[in-house]
């Protein structure tokens, strides 16, 4: 951050007026912290703009935000924490915004079994976010001989009545972003990119048959506007037809509306002993060491306990088969990382039926974090006071050690230490 009186780089070395004219680092920090939150905000309002859902109450806080970073406004620590906090709450609707886009748009997602195989015929896989885009695409390719395959947060899309009926939509393909560089130059068909979370092709890879829209670019790839496929949809069929490949099958569809709809028999297994805990594992993934933490945290839930998850961070261990307990899946796929709001709704319903406040819910949560999308989730979860989470692989880098102190004592957010030492720890309460 540049400090405007003394021409140097506030808090550093050459920074005559550290603490007076300029940032804190502390300050600093923070406004770092609204300004990722307030990019993830801004991208759950574009998903939701494009179906036509918008709220004056986020917008104005998109405004409050930007303004509060500039230079010189406010150097007060609270002031900025309390932002913060704000941006949690601007979040938790955004998404509330999105759902109620989403499922309006294309109805409440179901349970939905997906197979993670190829068929043979020209194909196209979607990654990305955006559910309309998808649902433009399935109904131009109708009866073309085309299959429609997601990748990484496009998964939950087939649990959405609207967009299951299509018949061309056979499967999920690959797992989380970070992968899609092996991913995409091993799926030879034709490549669709509607967000985020997109890498640059290698040379001599696949930048020729990958396509963007919208909000997303490649140099040298093909943009679409308009929602107009034909070029996609040309080169998909000019493309040689993808083999038949057999693949596991997931279970995506997990909408609050569909797990509370087992309420009852969440509640009686709770009750009785069948279920001892929940555990929301999810977040984003990505390439840095130490994320196979999460697979292995996985794999140490005890038998009688349930593993809520979301967004890509499940790719670590989704394909992996965890039974269920009375007919209640120990898996439970949420959806996109936008639906850590029917998470949060779980959450409320089980604590409201048990009489109870969220925090004594026999519930532990570890997420994943990466990029901005993540930092408003973890903000909107500090906002509703949930404390004793715990984060990996690592702090966030741009939190400074005396603002991550402010968020440990306050919220008695842990950074996590080893799978077996955290199991044990959660299992005991801690």
């Amino acid at each position: 951050m540049f400090c405007y009186q003394c021409e140097q780089t506030a808090g550093g070395t050459g920074c005559t007026k550290s603490g007076v004219c300029g940032k804190s680092p502390d300050i600093q920090s923070l406004q770092d912290l609204i300004l990722f939150g307030a990019k993830g905000i801004a991208a759950y309002a574009y998903h939701a703009r494009e179906l036509g859902a918008k709220d004056e109450v986020v917008d104005a806080f998109m405004h409050e935000a930007l303004f509060k970073t500039l230079t010189n406004v406010s150097f007060d620590l609270n002031d900025y924490i309390n932002l913060a906090l704000k941006c949690g709450q601007v979040n938790l609707k955004v998404m509330e915004l999105l759902d109620k886009a989403h499922t309006q748009r294309f109805g409440n997602p179901v349970p939905t079994e997906v197979d993670t195989g190829t068929r043979i015929g020209p194909g196209i896989l979607v990654t990305g976010h955006d559910l309309l885009d998808l649902y433009e695409l399935l109904k131009q390719t109708e009866g073309t001989g085309i299959n429609v395959y997601t990748h990484g947060e496009m998964l939950p899309a087939h649990g959405y009545p609207e967009l299951k009926k299509f018949r061309h939509l056979v499967g999920n393909y690959g797992g989380a972003w970070q992968e899609q560089k092996k991913e995409f130059n091993e799926f030879k068909g034709a490549i669709l990119v509607t967000s985020n979370c997109v890498m640059i092709p290698p040379p001599g890879t696949y930048l020729d048959r990958i396509f963007t829209i919208g909000i997303s670019s490649v140099e040298g790839a093909s943009h679409i506007k308009g929602r107009d496929f034909k070029d996609l949809i040309e080169k998909a069929k000019s493309l040689p037809a993808l083999p038949e490949t057999p693949g596991k099958k997931i279970m995506t569809g997990f909408h609050h509306t569909a797990i509370l709809g087992l309420a009852d028999k969440i509640i009686a297994a709770v009750k009785g002993g069948k279920i001892k805990r929940f555990f929301l594992i999810g977040g984003c993934d990505g390439a840095k060491p130490g994320r196979n933490y999460y697979t292995e945290l996985a794999e140490a839930v005890p038998k009688d306990c349930v593993i809520l998850t979301l967004a890509c961070g499940k790719y670590r261990f989704n394909k992996i088969d965890f039974g269920n307990i009375e007919g209640i899946p120990r898996l439970i796929d949420i959806g996109q990382c936008n639906n850590a709001y029917s998470a949060i709704q779980v959450a409320l319903a089980l604590a409201k039926a048990f009489n109870c406040s969220v925090n004594e819910l026999p519930l532990s949560i570890v997420l994943s974090w990466f990029e901005q999308k993540a930092v408003a989730i973890l903000l909107t979860l500090l906002s509703l006071d949930v404390k004793n989470m715990r984060l990996g692989p690592s702090a966030p880098a741009f939190l400074t050690p005396n603002v991550f102190k402010v968020v440990q004592d306050k919220f008695g957010l842990k950074l996590i230490n080893t799978a077996k030492q955290d199991m044990q720890d959660m299992l005991q309460g801690r």
